[in-house]
Parts: C-alpha cells; structure tokens; sequence
C-alpha cells in the first residue's frame, strides 16, 4: 500500500488534501495510507523513511517545509516530495532537496489528480525494492537494495556496504540473507553476502566488487557462486 504523508499546519488545508486522496481512490481504485502532520518538527522528530509521498507546506511555525524536507533527505532519499504552498518564491530552493513539484493553494482537484498519477508512475518505474533498517546508534534508514555492495559479518553485528556508504547494524549475517533472498545475493564465505550485480570480476579464490573491494570465496561454494553469477548475468546482463 502506499503510504501518503501530509504535512501542513493549516487544518482546513489538511481536510482539502485528504479529501482529494479520498476522492482519488475511489476514481482510480487505489488504497492509500495516510497520515498528517501538523508542522515539520512533528515529522522529521524521529522520521521513518518508510513514506512514499509527502504533501508538504512550506510556511508553518516551528519547523518550516524547506528545513524539514532538507532533515529528511539526510535519511532518505526516496520519497516523493510535493510541496503545497501559497509561496511560488520558494519553488527555486526546491531543487535543493529534489521536490518532484509544486501546488499552489488552493489545489483544485483536477490539477491535484494530474500530479497525484504522476507520482504513482514515478513509484511503478522505481520497481525496486529496499530495506529498512536501524543502526547501532539509533537511526533509521531506507536503502534500495540494488546500492548495497556485500553485508560483512562483525562479531554480534552487520556492516552493510552500500554505494553511498557504510550502516553498521545489530544482526546477523544469517538474518540478512534471508531478508535479501530472492534479491541475487550470494553467501560466498562464512563473512560475507555479496550482491552479484557489484562482482566486477573473478581471480582465483577472489571476487573482485564494484569499488575495488575483494572478497574471498570459499573453495566449498566456489561452483555455487560461478553457477549463481553466471544466472545472474545471463537474466540480467551486466550493470553499468
């Protein structure tokens, strides 16, 4: 189900957006979870990246919806960000934090359903999956699964090595590559899950993954892992 944030301040305003996304479902068949958030600091106070859309105003009191968009990019890159405002000086500053557009108040239904399907396109294309995650100091992230590099095993904990970098987290080896079954992850050794779209190539006993990192194969899972790349390959061709 999508899950569809509103931020605003402005109660009257609030009812007018959830009424556009009640009447969207019923025109077009979806289901929606929403949520409202009565200013910036209430969504970005412990911010889950597990939104898809956010209508988000810009002028509210405490926390204005520039700032909070900015706190939420921080953690997550994803979500779609459609700033609902009275305030077209501001679309500029939207590039900063990657808002996918601007509606001006009061939003018409007709101009609110155009963008509203433009997003769900936008999430269909993605058709990709990721994980949500906390690490051991407490933050929470959300991370496409085609960006991680290899989960490395570390006594009572995971690193999990993306292309935008390194999420220690209290789990095992194990538990993740369940999580990742199905994803063309490979336990190549005792320590190590690797993401056979990052193997850049093979020598000896070694894969050598995106970045320069070399990881050992274990000579039991050697065929296993060759079998597996070559699957991989052969459905999928090799990433850029």
């Amino acid at each position: 189900m999508i899950r569809i944030g509103v931020v605003e301040d402005d109660p009257a305003s609030i009812d007018r957006l959830v009424s556009h996304l009640d009447r969207f479902q019923r025109d077009h068949g979806e289901r929606f979870h929403v949520g409202a958030f009565r200013d910036g600091r209430d969504i970005i106070d412990d911010y889950r990246p597990d939104w898809d859309i956010l209508l988000m105003d810009i002028q509210m009191e405490r926390v204005d919806g520039m700032t909070a968009a900015r706190r939420i990019r921080e953690h997550d890159a994803e979500v779609l960000i459609l700033f609902v405002t009275s305030s077209p000086q501001f679309a500029i500053s939207g590039y900063e934090v990657d808002a996918l557009s601007y509606l001006l108040k009061p939003v018409s239904y007709p101009v609110f359903e155009q963008e509203l399907q433009r997003c769900l396109v936008r999430l269909r294309r993605r058709e990709r999956r990721h994980i949500l995650f906390s690490t051991v100091d407490g933050d929470r992230h959300r991370v496409d699964v085609a960006d991680v590099l290899y989960v490395e095993s570390a006594k009572h904990q995971v690193v999990i090595h993306t292309l935008t970098g390194d999420y220690s987290v209290v789990s095992s080896l194990k538990a993740m590559e369940a999580e990742l079954a199905g994803d063309d992850f490979f336990r190549c050794n005792s320590g190590y899950l690797v993401n056979l779209r990052h193997v850049t190539g093979i020598e000896g006993n070694d894969c050598s993954i995106r970045g320069g990192v070399h990881v050992q194969v274990s000579r039991p899972r050697k065929k296993l892992f060759l079998a597996a790349l070559a699957a991989h390959i052969g459905a999928k061709g090799i990433t850029s």
